[in-house]
C-alpha cells in the first residue's frame, strides 16, 4: 500500500510514493497536503462474512493490514491485541460488556421499520471517542522508534478531547514528548483537569490566547518549516495523522457487523463532527465498500460543515465568529480533515486541491456550487459519497439530553446530544441509523447539572479530578515563540 498527498501534482504522486511507517510519525505532506492511499483497499463480502465474529482487536488487525502492508503481519496483531483489551477500555456502562469494545444499544425501534441505535465509543482511559485511536497511535509510535533507534516530539491542538487522549496514550512512552495546544479557558472544567493536571515529564500543555483554530493554525505552521520539523523531528497526532485516521475507520465496520445479520441490509451513521476527522473515517469505509447508506456530519451553532452540505460553499470563520458552545470539541470553524473528502469530490486532482485550499487561506472558503462566479460544480457529486448533515443548538441539546434520560435511562454528553438530535430528523424506514458517541457526560457535567438538575455519573478514578494540580503555561498564538519553546524543551 503506498501513500500520496492530496496536494501533489500527478507526476510527483506517481515518481514518490512512500508506505504507512514512511508517513506515521509525520503528520503533513511536505507539500502541505494530507495523506491518502493511492487507491482504497477493497472488501469483499466474503471478508465482511468472515469478521462478523471477530473480537474487536482481531477486526482492527484485518483492516489494518491492508493499510500498514509494511509492517510485519506478526507485529500488527501482537499491537492490536495489546490496544483493545477490556482492561483499558474499562468503563462501559451498565448494559454494555466492555469486552466488546464498542457495544451497541438500541434506543428506538419504529413502527415503520427505523431504528436508532447508539454505538458506545467513549469506554477508554479518557472517556472519549479519541481513545479508540489515540491508544492504537501510542503504541504504534512506540514500535516504530524502537525499531529506529529514534524519538519524536509530538505537537498538536485540541478543542478537548484528542489532548487528553494523545497524553493519557504518550504518556510515560520513550522517546516520545507531547507538545498539546488548547484555547484557554474554553474547555470543560473535567476536559481541562484531565489534561493539566498530568504531571509526567514528557507532557507538555500549552493553553493558548485564542481559539481552536488559532491552535490548529499554529500546528500547521510549524509542520510546514520543514528544517525545523526536521531538526526537532515533529510529529502530530491531530486528525491530520493518517494511522489515527485509519484507526477509527474499525468501527465504522464493527458497528455495521454489529448492527446488522447480513451485508445486504442498510446502515446509516450520524456523527458529531467539527474537524470532519471522525466522519471521513465513514467516507474511507464507504470507499472500502463497507455497505453504509448515509453518512451525516452533525454540527453545532458552528456550521461550517452543515453550511457545505446544504449549499456547496465552504466558508470558514474567522476568530471572532467562531462561538463557544456547550458542546466544546466541535468548536471549529476550519475542518482540517476536510481536504481529504474534497481530494475524492473533485476526482483526485492534487493541483486543483491545492488551490481550492490556497483559495481558503486568501479568501476564506470556496464555492463548489455551480452558481455563476463559483469556483466549481462538484457539490452535484456529494450525493454519490452518501453525506448529509444538519444543525443542533444549546437548547436542542438540552432537550435531547432530558429526552434521552426520560426515555432510555442514559445520560449522554452534549456533542452525543447533536448527533442523536440530527439523526432522529433523518431516520429513514428500513436503515438502521447508528449514532457515534462522542464522550462519556461526566467531561461536560456544567451542562449536564444545567439539563437535568444533578451531576453526571462518574467512572471510578475520577471523582475529585478538578481539584488535581495543574501544570500547563499560557501562550499567545505567536508561531515564532511557540517553536523557541519547543526547542527549549527538546534540548536538539
Amino acid at each position: 500500500m503506498q501513500y500520496v498527498s492530496t496536494r501533489a501534482a500527478a507526476s510527483a504522486a506517481s515518481s514518490s510514493p512512500q508506505q504507512f511507517s514512511d508517513i506515521l510519525l509525520g503528520g503533513l505532506a511536505a507539500d502541505g497536503g494530507l495523506f491518502l492511499p493511492s487507491a482504497y483497499p477493497q472488501v469483499s463480502g466474503a471478508e465482511l462474512d468472515a469478521w462478523r465474529q471477530l473480537s474487536y482487536a482481531d477486526l482492527a488487525f484485518e483492516i489494518l493490514r491492508k493499510f500498514a502492508t509494511d509492517i510485519p503481519e506478526a507485529d500488527l496483531r501482537a499491537l492490536t491485541a495489546k490496544t483493545y483489551t477490556k482492561e483499558v477500555y474499562r468503563n462501559a456502562r451498565a448494559g454494555e460488556k466492555a469486552s466488546q469494545i464498542t457495544p451497541l444499544r438500541v434506543l428506538e425501534e419504529g413502527d415503520n421499520g427505523t431504528k436508532l441505535v447508539l454505538q458506545a465509543l467513549s469506554n477508554g482511559p479518557t472517556l472519549a471517542f479519541k481513545d479508540m485511536a489515540m491508544q492504537l497511535l501510542g503504541n504504534l509510535f512506540e514500535y516504530t522508534l524502537a525499531k529506529q533507534n529514534a524519538e519524536l516530539n509530538i505537537f498538536g491542538a485540541t478543542s478537548g478531547d484528542t489532548g487528553s487522549a494523545a497524553e493519557y496514550a504518550m504518556r510515560g512512552k520513550k522517546g516520545i514528548r507531547v507538545f498539546m495546544l488548547s484555547p484557554h479557558q474554553k474547555m470543560s472544567a473535567f476536559q481541562t483537569a484531565q489534561m493539566f493536571s498530568l504531571q509526567d515529564p514528557n507532557i507538555f500543555n500549552i493553553a493558548i490566547e485564542g481559539v481552536f483554530d488559532d491552535a490548529q493554525d499554529m500546528v500547521k505552521a510549524v509542520s510546514n518549516d520543514l528544517p525545523f520539523k526536521t531538526k526537532q523531528k515533529i510529529g502530530t497526532v491531530n486528525s491530520i495523522n493518517w494511522a489515527r485516521v485509519v484507526a477509527q475507520v474499525v468501527y465504522y465496520f464493527r458497528g455495521y457487523l454489529s448492527a446488522t445479520t447480513s451485508n445486504d441490509q442498510k446502515v446509516s451513521f450520524t456523527v458529531p463532527s467539527g474537524n470532519f476527522g471522525n466522519i471521513c473515517a465513514g467516507h474511507i469505509a464507504r470507499m472500502m465498500g463497507l455497505p453504509i447508506d448515509k453518512l451525516i456530519a452533525a454540527t453545532n451553532e458552528n456550521d461550517v460543515l452543515d453550511e457545505f452540505f446544504r449549499t456547496g460553499v465552504y466558508r470558514v470563520r474567522k476568530s471572532a465568529e467562531t462561538y463557544h458552545t456547550s458542546s466544546p470539541s466541535m468548536d471549529i470553524s476550519k475542518a482540517s480533515n476536510f481536504e481529504r473528502f474534497i481530494y475524492d469530490l473533485v476526482g483526485r486532482d492534487g493541483e486543483r486541491t491545492r488551490a481550492l485550499f490556497h483559495k481558503v487561506e486568501t479568501h476564506g472558503g470556496f464555492d463548489l456550487s455551480g452558481k455563476p462566479g463559483s469556483d466549481g460544480d462538484e457539490f452535484k457529486l456529494v450525493a454519490k459519497y452518501g453525506f448529509k448533515s444538519g444543525k443542533s443548538t444549546h437548547d436542542d441539546r438540552l432537550n435531547t439530553i432530558r429526552d434521552v434520560a426520560d426515555d432510555y435511562g442514559i445520560v449522554i454528553d452534549t456533542h452525543t446530544a447533536d448527533g442523536i438530535k440530527v439523526a432522529r430528523e433523518n431516520l429513514e424506514p428500513g436503515v438502521t441509523m447508528i449514532v457515534l458517541e462522542t464522550a462519556l457526560a461526566a467531561k461536560f457535567n456544567e451542562t449536564i447539572l444545567d439539563a437535568l438538575g444533578e451531576d453526571a455519573e462518574r467512572p471510578e478514578g475520577f471523582e475529585n479530578i478538578e481539584d488535581l494540580p495543574q501544570k500547563f503555561v499560557v501562550m499567545k498564538p505567536d508561531v515564532e515563540k511557540m517553536k523557541a519553546y519547543i526547542a527549549a524543551n527538546t534540548g536538539l
